[in-house]
């Protein structure tokens, strides 16, 4: 079976499942290029208004595979001595630049995919997989969701964009905490920080996580898409860039077929049928 699977639901909102559940969804095989192909068809797909991203089993995402890491790490020390000890630094920014593409394609993509992505958290959600649901517009999380950076503990400093995510929602001294202690947080201390935007605690809880997303993509999806644009420069620009966006943006969607069918149900007081444009 695939390590990462896709279904498009009727609804509008498709799921990403992260499918590696014996490793605890550690990134290795196939996973992370699936997801960033998923992401990629998402985002073409006008049907796709939502995405969810979940994880198998036990674990949302437990971050590195640490087994292959040292496989890695060792494979590598053998090119090194073999065939590049005259240049470590060439190969030292060749693994940089595969890194850099693989956040790109995953955690950025996610923050500029102009369309709601919502992390579905089942169970732990640590390291790189932790970044990766901070990357997300929001995160749902189920009764056995747990959360912690995690890097500490293998004596690395981070990737995937949590320390950037991160201090945008506890603030900086606690995302300091949880990067330099690897403290682990269950659900409703998580909820309480500001981590995780709804905490479901019924078996059923990713039913109504679904439903929730389903909720969501029956929304103006185009609009969404500005949305994020404008909180995405929000977090950097200047205030002056921020309303020149959103006043391009505001006029956009008012002129759009979701803006137009707004109005109409508004002036015949009914609930608006949004079409996503």
């Amino acid at each position: 079976m695939p390590d990462c699977l896709f279904e498009k639901r009727p609804d509008g909102v498709a799921v990403i499942t992260l499918h590696r559940p014996e490793r605890l969804n550690a990134m290795g095989g196939d996973m992370m290029p699936l997801l960033a192909q998923f992401l990629t068809e998402c985002e073409r797909d006008r049907e796709v208004r939502c995405i969810a991203i979940t994880g198998a089993g036990r674990a949302f995402c437990a971050g590195g595979d640490v087994g292959n890491m040292q496989k890695r790490n060792d494979g590598q020390v053998v090119n090194n001595e073999a065939a590049q000890s005259s240049n470590p630094i060439a190969n030292l920014e060749q693994q940089v630049r595969e890194l850099r593409r693989g956040q790109d394609a995953v955690s950025l993509r996610i923050h500029n995919l102009p369309k709601p992505v919502i992390a579905l958290v089942n169970g732990h959600a640590v390291g790189a997989g932790l970044s990766i649901a901070l990357s997300c517009d929001m995160r749902l999380a189920g009764p056995g969701a747990k959360f912690g950076t995690a890097f500490r503990n293998v004596g690395l400093s981070g990737d995937y964009g949590g320390s950037y995510f991160l201090q945008r929602l506890v603030g900086a001294g606690k995302a300091r905490e949880l990067y330099l202690t690897a403290e682990v947080l269950d659900g409703k201390t998580a909820l309480g920080l500001g981590i995780i935007n709804r905490l479901y605690e019924g078996e059923d809880w990713l039913d109504q996580a679904l439903a929730f997303c389903a909720r969501i993509a029956s929304g103006p999806t185009a609009s969404y898409g500005r949305m994020k644009a404008n909180l995405n420069l929000g977090e950097t620009g200047t205030l002056a860039e921020t309303l020149d966006q959103e006043a391009m943006n505001m006029r956009l969607s008012g002129l759009s077929r979701d803006g137009r069918e707004a109005v109409a149900a508004f002036l015949e007081k009914r609930e608006p049928r949004f079409a996503g444009e």
